[in-house]
């Protein structure tokens, strides 16, 4: 089992909502769904229960959240990945002029 998808199923246990789970989390609704999907999958047992009230935990769901717990403080602290688009060096905007060549950009007009 993924721990990301322990953290997702406990986000879920918790908040008692997607969105909530989604938003503590940190991902899109439709990750969460699927991590809880997966480990019911992998299980074999429906862990949730989704109805208009929210999102409730079946009996199996509330004996997996304590494993679940257990599982996740074992596991060592998440990493964040460096990310982010790179800047570029804007410059000066112009080639540097070198002695005794002609300039790379053309002279201004004079009136």
């Amino acid at each position: 089992m993924d721990i990301s998808a322990l953290r997702h199923f406990l986000a879920v246990a918790d908040e008692g909502d997607w969105s909530r789970a989604a938003n503590a989390e940190h991902v899109s609704r439709a990750t969460i769904q699927a991590s809880v999907a997966a480990l019911e999958a992998d299980r074999q047992e429906q862990l949730v229960i989704a109805d208009d009230e929210g999102v409730r935990l079946t009996a199996a769901g509330l004996a997996f959240r304590a494993e679940a717990r257990g599982r996740v403080a074992k596991a060592p602290a998440p990493t964040r990945k460096a990310g982010g688009k790179a800047k570029a060096s804007k410059g000066k905007g112009r080639a540097p002029i070198v002695k005794g060549q002609p300039k790379p950009y053309p002279k201004r007009q004079g009136r």
